[in-house]
């Protein structure tokens, strides 16, 4: 009786996964509920820019998927819906409707470590437009400076309030930057290692083909395709 190599391949793809989540999990930090306190940690390839802002599709598929334009490369679902807006036969505000849903959505990342937790070493902490705009105004307040500094810089109380518990049912997070400056880390070796050895955002996510992406619009668009 020959072996089943594929349903092999497919438990030792199914292993390979898991370890992949398990690898990212402990890339991200997640804030809980109440209050908790993090720092900046400038990037080693982007030190002057802390913020990693990635694009992603949702809803396409069964899964969201990560949008080469993150990167600089071709999307043919954004070309989708680029063809859509650029259709003169359709009235404005109609075709950016119909081209919504096929365009790629932001999500930003700041490398950061957790007061209480610098053993953990930095992490990635993912968050959408109403955070990036907050933890942004502060940084282009003068009276508070460079707060990424590793010298000088402030750090941040990050106070999350689930949907369940929140006024407006959606989840809420507070952002306040400490008045105080403070050093990252008063351990040169520590601070040594953690601008050097930091988390690639790439790793956390599977990156998918232009044939990929392309296979998945066309599912989307023709649920009964098989192709």
């Amino acid at each position: 009786m020959a072996l089943d190599i594929n349903a092999l391949k497919s438990k030792l793809n199914s292993f390979n996964r898991k370890g992949n989540r398990e690898e990212r999990d402990a890339m991200l930090w997640k804030p809980p509920e109440g209050k908790s306190v993090i720092r900046i940690v400038p990037l080693k390839d982007s030190p002057k820019f802390p913020f990693i802002e990635l694009m992603f599709h949702y809803d396409i598929g069964p899964r969201a998927m990560l949008s080469p334009t993150s990167f600089g490369g071709r999307d043919p679902i954004s070309e989708f819906a680029d063809a859509l807006i650029a259709d003169e036969s359709v009235p404005i505000k109609e075709r950016y409707a119909q081209a919504k849903p096929f365009r790629p959505k932001a999500r930003t990342y700041l490398l950061v470590v957790v007061r209480g937790e610098e053993s953990k070493g930095p992490r990635l902490y993912a968050f959408g437009t109403s955070v990036y705009k907050q933890i942004a105004s502060y940084m282009v307040d003068e009276d508070y400076g460079d707060i990424t500094d590793v010298e000088k810089g402030r750090d941040i109380t990050i106070e999350y309030t689930p949907k369940d518990k929140s006024d407006t049912k959606l989840p809420q997070t507070d952002v306040k930057v400490k008045p105080n400056t403070s050093q990252l880390t008063s351990d040169a070796t520590l601070l040594k290692k953690w601008l050097s050895e930091q988390p690639n955002v790439r790793e956390m996510f599977d990156e998918v083909s232009y044939a990929q992406l392309k296979a998945a619009l066309e599912k989307h668009l023709d649920p009964s395709s098989t192709t």
